[in-house]
């Protein structure tokens, strides 16, 4: 059961000082007065009870534990804005998610923090449609368009036992906690799929781009703990957009928290804690502020790392095992004539062939016609990788041409190209071996979130925030034993 703190003014093993200042949110300690021989003084020092650092997914539910615990803190955010790697622009009329990102509405800890009601979640097709040999062929989920799976047990994706295969995948995956998912023994998921006796076929022309697309790992070398939890998750649940963008996810909770408690624009350089469990942040500016209770960061692991340069603290992997190089990603935007969109249909468009840079692409505005002007359809185009070496032109001209390919020259030729968005760590690697329950505390007073901590998922992020919390909440408990 999560440890509950009775209300700020019984916190017992607070500072009299901290105390008496929980209603104004953090404040200034004024220094005391200095001769003119004096040293010029420090720099001011701000005090919070709990301090965290990144308003991604995971420090917005970090925030949001805090506060449905009446506890108060600072949520400090380097950029303009919250949702970290899960945000959406505006970009003449459009919105435009940064990176392919899809929202599964079976997410266990997602469903206890968002209002689906309030995102207006806009449902995909369930299924995809395959480019394979020069032609589209459907998969579908026969649970929901028995039909069309029907229709499908002939096509060139898989043969008819692969199909059954996917079933039996289905009754196990269901059949388990997700507890015993994250613990479960594991191997990668190629050979996890190729244990359960799935053909060649099946792997090459709809696991690799389906999933390697879900992880941006199209050599499917990601646990297969991971693939057996989304795998559970679509099973459940149905893959949407909200209709005001991915982005709309991190700010709905962060509209839920205290105008005061979130400061934007506030880039930490260096976090210490003098072995105390008070641990006090440095920011770009130079000023400091100091923690009663302690810190939780919520950045991606190598600003974790940059951050505690030098600190004994710093993370670091376990013995025998190596740091996984991050998963990349290209998403480009094209505005398309009405006319010009080649189906209407809500579906992900899979890249089956084994041939070309394109990985997924799908029509946003077939999704949630919210995503464009009335009079346009927006386009999505994703590939696996950084292509570091190619210029944006080079990259746009190639996808046109292959694009072409799938639908016909004469109506991608038109299309015009809006962005495009190229996310060095998209994902963090989570290759065997993984520990998904890794401990959040890092040295006194400090404890880390992230989906790096957890699954590489929305819900992973969600989840170790609520996980950072409770660790702290239990250490500081302890500490009055």
């Amino acid at each position: 059961m999560p440890l509950t703190l009775p209300p700020s003014s019984s916190f017992s093993f607070l500072s009299p000082t901290a105390k008496s200042t929980y209603s104004h949110r953090f404040f200034t300690i004024p220094h005391a007065s200095t001769t003119q021989l004096a040293p010029k003084p420090p720099p001011v020092i701000k005090t919070a009870p709990v301090i965290v650092i990144g308003a991604g997914l995971a420090g917005l539910a970090a925030a949001t534990r805090l506060n449905s615990d009446n506890i108060p803190f600072l949520l400090l955010e380097a950029s303009d804005g919250v949702g970290g790697r899960v945000r959406t622009d505006f970009v003449d009329g459009f919105l435009l998610d940064r990176g392919f990102q899809i929202f599964i509405t079976a997410y266990p800890e997602a469903q206890k923090l968002l209002n689906y009601n309030e995102l207006n979640l806009r449902k995909f097709y369930s299924g995809a449609r395959i480019y394979y040999d020069g032609k589209f062929h459907t998969v579908a989920d026969p649970l929901r368009h028995f039909s069309d799976s029907l229709l499908s047990l002939g096509n060139p994706i898989g043969s008819v036992l692969d199909k059954l295969l996917i079933a039996l995948t289905r009754v196990r995956v269901l059949s388990k906690s997700y507890e015993d998912i994250m613990s479960a023994d594991e191997v990668s998921t190629i050979q996890l799929l190729k244990n359960i006796g799935f053909s060649d076929p099946m792997i090459g022309r709809f696991f690799r781009p389906f999933f390697g697309g879900i992880f941006f790992d199209p050599q499917l070398e990601t646990t297969s703990r991971l693939f057996d939890f989304v795998f559970k998750c679509l099973a459940l649940g149905d893959n949407t957009l909200p209709a005001k963008g991915i982005g709309e996810i991190p700010n709905q909770l962060a509209a839920k928290l205290p105008s005061d408690s979130l400061l934007l624009n506030a880039k930490v350089v260096s976090v210490d804690s003098d072995d105390s469990n008070s641990p006090s942040v440095t920011l770009e500016n130079g000023e400091i502020l100091k923690s009663e209770l302690g810190v939780i960061m919520a950045v991606e692991q190598l600003a974790v790392d940059k951050i505690l340069a030098g600190k004994k603290q710093s993370p670091t992997p376990p013995p025998g095992q190596r740091k996984k190089p991050a998963r990349s990603t290209v998403c480009l935007y094209f505005s398309v004539d009405q006319d010009q969109v080649p189906v209407q249909d809500p579906v992900l468009f899979l890249n089956g062939s084994g041939k070309g840079i394109i990985n997924n692409m799908f029509f946003a505005t077939n999704v949630a016609p919210s995503y464009g002007p009335s009079n346009k359809a927006l386009a999505s185009v994703s590939l696996i990788g950084l292509y570091e070496n190619t210029a944006d032109n080079d990259l746009r001209a190639e996808v046109i041409k292959e694009l072409s390919g799938w639908f016909g020259a004469s109506k991608v030729e038109s299309w015009r190209h809006l962005r495009t968005y190229r996310i060095g760590f998209a994902q963090p690697n989570q290759s065997p071996p993984t520990d998904l329950m890794k401990n959040p505390n890092i040295g006194p007073g400090l404890y880390l979130c992230g989906d790096y901590m957890t699954s590489a998922t929305f819900d992973g992020a969600l989840v170790s925030g609520r996980r950072a919390v409770e660790a702290l909440l239990k250490d500081r408990a302890l500490a009055l034993v």
